[in-house]
């Protein structure tokens, strides 16, 4: 076994035993937040280390607020979370629709390489997914997006529909629940802001953003590289159409 892979083995491991210990496995609605800003900038600031977290970003001026960190999840597999090192509670956060705030979501497709350190090996981007559950479906009050694979049977679907897809909310069927998909050009987010996208393309969300859920699927279009979104409400909420054991990812390789 060579020594980077046994380096990232007790990352991993002692970073799930630190994110039990402060509080997730009891349901605390607060360990993520705590974690982020206690824990990982805390060590950042004082020592550049990231520890619980595999990864913290601060902006240049030096602001704490002003960044995120990236947590290795404690229920383990090839799942990490994007957590902003601010205080935010989740989708119905009206922060998340001013233009001054960071798009979370361009982060943490960034931050998708992590999942690749676990592979070993590079992972197309239609494996890679990112969501962030509804407000009923979540059980931590700080905003965070989950990195993960999706799911292959929902990557096949939505390899189905690309072609027809456009710039407009569109509906499509997913395991007998109708989500709404969108196609957002381009290789990373930097010009696309999935929460304004729903905010002001599906009427009546930005009053109800708490009620939705949203994911970004990278995307392979004859155009170029891009992305698919996906939200509904009322509907299985997002993280249930990723998968931490990566079978795409698999199959692809």
């Amino acid at each position: 076994m060579h020594k980077e892979i046994v380096v990232l083995v007790l990352t991993v491991v002692s970073v799930c035993s630190t994110v039990a210990s402060a509080g997730i496995g009891s349901r605390n609605p607060d360990a993520l937040r705590q974690i982020a800003q206690e824990q990982c900038v805390a060590n950042w600031l004082a020592a550049r280390n990231p520890f619980p977290c595999a990864h913290v970003s601060l902006s240049d001026s030096g602001n704490t607020e002003d960044g995120f960190a990236v947590l290795h999840d404690i229920k383990g597999g090839a799942h990490y979370l994007l957590i902003p090192t601010k205080t935010i509670s989740g989708m119905e956060s009206t922060e998340l629709l001013n233009p001054d705030t960071r798009n979370y979501f361009n982060d943490a497709w960034q931050a998708s390489h992590f999942l690749e350190l676990m592979f070993g090996h590079p992972l197309p981007r239609t494996a890679i997914g990112l969501a962030i559950n509804a407000r009923h479906s979540r059980t931590q009050n700080q905003f965070h997006v989950h990195i993960e694979c999706i799911n292959a049977s929902i990557a096949e679907t939505l390899q189905l529909v690309a072609d027809r897809l456009d710039d407009n909310w569109s509906p499509i069927n997913i395991n007998d629940s109708t989500y709404f998909a969108m196609r957002v050009m381009g290789e990373n987010l930097n010009q696309a802001n999935p929460f304004q996208l729903l905010a002001t393309k599906v009427p009546d969300a930005k009053n109800d953003m708490g009620s939705y859920t949203l994911v970004v699927v990278g995307m392979e279009y004859r155009e170029g590289p891009g992305f698919v979104l996906l939200t509904g409400k009322h509907v299985p909420t997002g993280e249930l159409l990723l998968d931490p054991n990566c079978k795409v990812a698999r199959q692809l390789h």
